[in-house]
């Protein structure tokens, strides 16, 4: 049965209907579950179609089809064909862009995490998208689920978090519009990917 950590409330699909680049700041502080095992959203990147650096800068493919929407499904694509990367669809369907979320603070079922990443330290267990994933065990079979629905729960923020404190900077790992301040961080957090900017 799906859990409802902290009384917190399943994400609107009005605020995912919004372009990627505001959405990204959005979903900080936002819980991410796979089957009750998650954590609170501290670190997203956002990607749209007009830069090259998001996948469907190339147009309409099998690979890219899933960005093009609707918004809340999941794309999950390999990264150097090693780590499966989680993203959350945005925008008006017919657009193809995403968030990727970049790293969770551990917060449910920890122990399930621990056994997947088979790490001791908790601060390697969500600090990266790669490592994120394979802590919910989010793998290629999720690509195109709608994270409405079980085993997925995409839910808001606190009632006393709606004002959290985000710093923008550029995204990390790409090599293309790198000018772009589309990385989002909790400001503070000790649960991040890289240090924020």
């Amino acid at each position: 049965m799906p859990i409802r950590p902290e009384a917190r409330k399943p994400l609107g699909s009005a605020l995912l209907s919004r372009p990627a680049s505001e959405v990204a700041p959005e979903l900080i502080g936002c819980a991410l579950l796979r089957d009750g095992v998650g954590g609170i959203i501290v670190e997203t990147e956002a990607y749209e179609q007009q830069e090259p650096a998001c996948h469907a800068y190339a147009g309409l493919t099998a690979r890219t089809e899933v960005l093009f929407g609707p918004p809340g499904l999941a794309y999950v694509y390999l990264s150097y064909g090693i780590h499966q990367l989680f993203n959350i669809v945005t925008g008006e369907e017919g657009r193809g862009e995403a968030v990727l979320i970049r790293a969770l603070e551990p917060r449910w079922d920890l122990a399930a995490m621990r056994r997947r990443r088979r790490v001791s330290n908790d601060r390697a267990l969500c600090a990266g998208p790669g490592r994120l994933s394979q802590a919910l065990g989010v793998s290629l079979a999720d690509n195109r689920a709608d994270l409405a629905e079980p085993p997925f729960q995409l839910l808001s923020r606190r009632a006393d978090q709606q004002h959290e404190m985000i710093v923008a900077g550029p995204r990390i790992g790409i090599s293309k519009a790198t000018d772009l301040p589309w990385r989002h961080s909790r400001v503070g957090s000790s649960w991040l990917s890289a240090k924020a900017s």
